[in-house]
């Protein structure tokens, strides 16, 4: 199987299943998919405690994404636009602690890809790190501020997001 297929394994884990291979704009793809993730996923798991237990295992799924990162750099190339599992890792930084819902959903996916596109403050930073943690880094950089914005909005207007 050759390297720069999507039907590679490793190249299938980090372009999410192949989303990473559709053309133009693959991050928001990747983005795409993360949404879709969220959206189906039970409430539950948002909620207390059961979000402690979510955070640890999307800290052991980020460790993975930063190692399978680095095994499809060395199929793709340098932070390839192929590799979107890094987006699956932002966008859940960017709702994690947040009340589970459609318009958290939809406005972490916006600020995420903004914020992942435009690589302000520490963001640009992160992408210099080497291998999969530069992959991995900017994207949680990315959701960290997506989080932090949404943390205020989601406590000073939880009726425009649906949360009473």
């Amino acid at each position: 199987m050759k390297k720069r297929s999507p039907l590679n394994p490793i190249n299938f884990i980090a372009s999410l299943a192949g989303s990473g291979y559709l053309p133009k704009a693959p991050g928001t793809w990747g983005s795409l998919f993360s949404l879709a993730v969220y959206l189906i996923l039970p409430a539950s798991w948002f909620e207390l405690p059961a979000h402690y237990i979510f955070a640890g295992v999307f800290l052991l799924f980020c460790l993975f994404s930063v190692w399978i990162s680095t095994l499809a750099e060395q199929n793709l190339g340098h932070d390839a636009p192929q590799i979107v599992i890094d987006e699956f890792c932002g966008f859940f930084l960017s709702v994690l602690f947040l009340p589970k819902g459609t318009i958290v959903g939809i406005w972490a996916f916006i600020l995420f890809r903004a914020f992942d596109i435009a690589k302000p403050l520490f963001v640009n930073k992160a992408q210099k790190l080497p291998k999969g943690w530069g992959v991995v880094t900017d994207d949680l950089a990315a959701g960290l501020i997506s989080n932090l914005i949404l943390q205020v909005l989601v406590r000073v207007a939880p009726q425009f997001f649906a949360i009473i």
